[in-house]
């Protein structure tokens, strides 16, 4: 048994694995210890000291009526907070822990954005068992479920969501990669409930409980994953004790056919919610985000998020777009009624958890009111024909009209935030209380009149009457006149210019006013909490309103920005088929003077191969087109001139990679990984945007994992695909395999001879090209002009397969006022530059091999003069021109078959393996 506050706080602290506790203590609430520490760090609070028991600690509070701004700035920093409440007892108070507030259990948050609970549970056995996932919004009161057929689809889900709480399972918790990622990639936070939640029985048990004993058939689930992973949601949310369990009260189930496949790298890759840097800013939400409620941003981002493949529902999307872009007096109208809707769903959870005031209630009644201005707004317009006017229709408007009246009859208009304070009733709503109102206000004016009374009846001045907590009601009379008051004065306190008084009839009166106070105070707590059920019982009238509400505020956002920008409605076609004519980047046009772009993939020529310089637009191109398809399919118009968009399964990228070094994965590891998911995930139906496979590794590594997958895709996956590259020697492929094709960003090079005079063009052409001007990038980036230069002759020089002389790197070599050079070849099959200096003449076979691999022996050894002998002279010993016969007959043989070698022809796997063998004969020649 606690003996202080102190030790009772830190009994309290220990019966809950909350990472804060906040107790009540009178009108604060306290923490104590080293929970006082952080909220005094975190909150900036005032940090004393608490001595208790002959020990001292630090102490820290809010007031009562501040904790909730406080709770939620702790909350959104990651922390869970117990919260012990004080209550009275025969022998004075006691407290008790009576909610957990956590993350996902947060009611009070002003943030438009969805505030997931996630619970993921994985079926026992391999690694690639199905996972189930449940998602909560106790904000809105959304509980959706699906199943995951692996670890990578599920982090996909996870992604989508992006909740601010995740509950792992009993087998998912061991998961470092997983969670680590999860805190890293999400920053959400990852608490522990109790294993028995997921246990199968456990949980089928609490979904039944929570949604009906025939939901789970009715919703086609008998899948146990899921189930597992909602029972254990949803014992967690109740567990909390927050009340916010009744907000939940729709259970939706759906898979991976009813939404198009983003992953996690796609997600991010085509920045849809945030930029790669992390910011909101630039990211194709906030370019088309026009929405004017917290209702409508979040669901145009779970458009964006998660794309649909029901051609119906797309097609009644583009209807309704197309209907609001063509009546712009309409649209306006429409949005700035909706400018005064207030957040139903989020009122909804208020009202069903009992955390609703007055105000809020108001709130309901002021947005169910603007229905019918909707529905006026859009009769006898062109959108009355439209979808539009169904989503308008869709909720039960007889049903809010009815609560919209009710709710204006009880509530004052402009009640007070507490509802102790009283004055939240409206006058006629109750009988009871509108007498008892009468005869409080009665009292009252006795009280108030009688100063004037005294003073008339008894002769006396400056007569006040007043109340205070300590003395009550009483008369104050200066002390001149103080020997004149009548008997029945009572004198309570002497001031220093007055005394204060109180008589028998002033006391009758006070303890009558407290009465009628306490009574009328009780009454209206009883009918307002009544009030406020009756909203709660009308949770899914209020959410289906609040729904409709956030998506005519979507629709007419995507209306607003095709307006503004000259966006096109697609025409949807079958899967497989994707032409876009002068299309552009959604958020770059924005920017920048762009150039549009045609593109075209179909049955015949599905697999562009885009070469063309670095940054002349390459990825912009291909990211333009999954995100053109993407908005199709999310029921938006397009930035193109026309657009046939055939819908797709799945938009799967692999663009830049970055070092996750902290997992003990290299920049080339993720890149290999990201090239793993696509082959393994992609269907015939899915769009892949492949930015570069195979630069981080050397040179023939890299084009033969280039050329393999681009054979897979082509062959097997057959999905549609755009593979920018800088292997020039992947554009052979499109006269092998049927349906790839070449395309290439054009450039303006001059006369061709120098890269620094280059003028990107960013068109788009059909062919290859055999160029990637990386030394004009350079330039442009601001590499020192003696580099830049340099690197122009190391190119020249490669490009004719001359040897390059090595300057410096030792103290005295090589400038060119005449210090020493060293003259190297590179060699292709390592990727590196080798010195012949150590070969003496350069004749020897070590020499003759690195030169062999280059692809041009005569010329990397005479310093690009192939009139020149191996041996250095004009003709061999015959006098022939042959090599001289002193050569190895190995090293001879194999120079014969490379003059037989014809370098343009021959596939670059083919010319690789034929270079090893040679290389191998002649090094064993040695």
């Amino acid at each position: 048994m606690a003996t202080g506050i102190v030790e009772e706080f830190l009994e309290l602290k220990s019966e809950t694995d909350a990472d804060l506790l906040a107790m009540q203590c009178g009108d604060f609430y306290e923490f104590f210890a080293e929970d006082a520490e952080i909220v005094g760090e975190e909150l900036d609070l005032t940090v004393s000291q608490k001595s208790s028991h002959g020990s001292s600690y630090p102490m820290a509070g809010v007031p009562i009526d501040d904790l909730t701004p406080y709770l939620k700035a702790l909350v959104e920093r990651g922390r869970r907070v117990a919260v012990a409440d004080q209550y009275e007892t025969e022998d004075g108070h006691a407290r008790e822990i009576t909610r957990v507030v956590t993350p996902g259990t947060l009611l009070e948050t002003t943030d438009a954005e969805a505030q997931y609970l996630a619970a993921i549970v994985r079926e026992e056995g391999a690694d690639g068992d199905p996972y189930g996932l449940a998602f909560a919004d106790v904000t809105t009161g959304r509980f959706l479920l699906t199943t995951a057929a692996d670890a990578a689809a599920a982090r996909a889900e996870l992604y989508r969501f992006d909740p601010v709480e995740v509950l792992p399972g009993p087998n998912v918790r061991t998961d470092d990669e997983l969670l680590d990622g999860l805190r890293e990639n999400l920053q959400t936070t990852v608490s522990l409930p109790e294993t028995a939640s997921f246990e199968p029985g456990r949980a089928r048990r609490a979904v039944r409980e929570r949604f009906g004993t025939e939901t789970l058939d009715s919703v086609g689930l008998d899948s146990e994953p899921p189930i597992r992973a909602a029972g254990a949601a949803l014992a967690y949310v109740e567990g909390t004790g927050a009340g916010v369990l009744a907000s939940i009260t729709r259970l939706t189930v759906y898979g991976s056919t009813d939404r198009v496949e983003l992953d996690a790298t796609t997600q991010r890759n085509l920045e849809l919610t945030e930029t790669i840097r992390g910011g909101e800013d630039g990211s194709l939400l906030a370019t088309i985000d026009h929405t004017v409620t917290n209702a409508g941003s979040r669901l145009l981002r779970e458009w964006l998020t998660r794309p649909r493949r029901d051609r119906e529902v797309l097609e009644r999307r583009h209807d309704a777009v197309e209907a609001l872009a063509a009546a712009p007096i309409e649209r306006d109208h429409l949005r700035e009624i909706l400018t005064d809707a207030y957040d139903l769903e989020r009122l909804a959870a208020r009202a069903t958890s009992g955390s609703a005031g007055a105000r809020q209630l108001l709130s309901v009644r002021d947005t169910l009111g603007l229905i019918p201005h909707l529905s006026e707004a859009i009769a006898g317009t062109p959108l009355a024909d439209s979808p539009v006017a169904a989503v308008v229709d869709a909720p039960d408007r007889e049903t809010a009209a009815e609560l919209r009246s009710e709710l204006d009859e009880a509530l004052a208009e402009d009640p007070p935030s507490s509802v102790s304070s009283g004055g939240i009733i409206a006058r006629g709503h109750d009988a009871e209380l509108d007498e008892l109102i009468d005869r409080h206000e009665e009292a009252k004016r006795w009280i108030d009149t009688l100063a004037e009374r005294e003073k008339r009846d008894h002769g006396l001045s400056h007569v006040t009457v007043d109340r205070n907590k300590t003395d009550g009601y009483y008369v104050q009379v200066g002390k001149s006149v103080a020997d004149q008051v009548p008997e029945h004065y009572r004198e309570i306190k002497t001031l220093k210019n007055s005394k204060r008084f109180v008589t028998d009839e002033l006391a009758e009166r006070e303890r009558e006013i407290l009465r009628l106070e306490e009574a009328r105070s009780d009454l209206e707590r009883e009918l307002f909490g009544e009030l406020r059920d009756r909203v709660g019982d009308a949770a899914a009238l209020l959410q289906d309103v609040g729904r409709a509400i956030a998506e005519l505020d979507a629709l007419c956002s995507l209306a607003e920005h095709a307006a503004g920008n000259d966006w096109t409605r697609p025409s949807l076609a079958e899967p497989g088929e994707l032409a876009i004519e002068a299309g552009r980047h959604p958020v770059v046009e924005r920017t920048t003077d762009f150039v549009p772009n045609d593109l075209r993939l179909d049955e015949d020529r599905g697999f562009l191969i885009v070469t063309g310089p670095n940054m002349s637009g390459k990825s912009t191109y291909m990211r333009q087109a999954a995100l053109i398809t993407l908005l199709a399919q999310v029921g938006s118009f397009v930035p193109a001139r026309a657009a046939r968009i055939g819908l797709v399964d799945g938009i799967y990228t692999r663009v830049g990679a970055l070092d996750e070094l902290a997992q003990g994965r290299s920049t080339f590891m993720v890149e290999m990984q990201e090239l793993s998911k696509i082959l393994h995930s992609a269907s015939e139906e899915s769009l892949v945007i492949l930015d570069e496979v195979g630069r981080g590794t050397a040179t023939y590594d890299g084009i033969s994992i280039a050329w393999a997958a681009t054979e897979y895709l082509h062959n097997e996956v057959r999905a549609r695909t755009l593979f920018a590259t800088h292997y020039h020697e992947l554009t052979a492929l499109a006269d092998h395999l049927p349906r790839v094709e070449n395309v290439h960003v054009a450039v303006d090079d001059g006369d061709g001879d120098d890269d620094r005079g280059v003028t990107f063009l960013r068109t788009v052409r059909e062919g290859p090209t055999d160029r990637s001007y990386g030394v004009h990038v350079a330039d442009l980036a601001g590499v020192p002009d003696p580099v830049v230069d340099r690197a122009g002759t190391v190119l020249d020089r490669l490009r004719q397969e001359k040897a390059i002389e090595a300057r410096g790197g030792n103290a005295g070599l090589a400038d060119a006022s005449g210090d020493e050079t060293t003259q190297v070849v590179f060699d292709l099959s390592s990727g590196s530059f080798e010195s012949d200096a150590a070969s003496g003449s350069g004749s020897g076979p070590e020499t003759m091999r690195e030169a062999t691999e280059t692809g041009g022996p005569a010329e990397a050894l005479t310093d690009g003069d192939p009139s020149r002998g191996v041996g250095g002279s004009d003709e061999g010993a015959d006098g022939s021109g042959r090599t001289d016969p002193a050569v190895d007959p190995e090293v001879e043989s194999v120079l014969e078959e490379l003059a037989d070698v014809d370098v343009e022809e021959t596939p670059p796997l083919e010319l690789s393996g034929r270079i090893q063998e040679w290389q191998r004969r002649l090094t064993d020649g040695e």
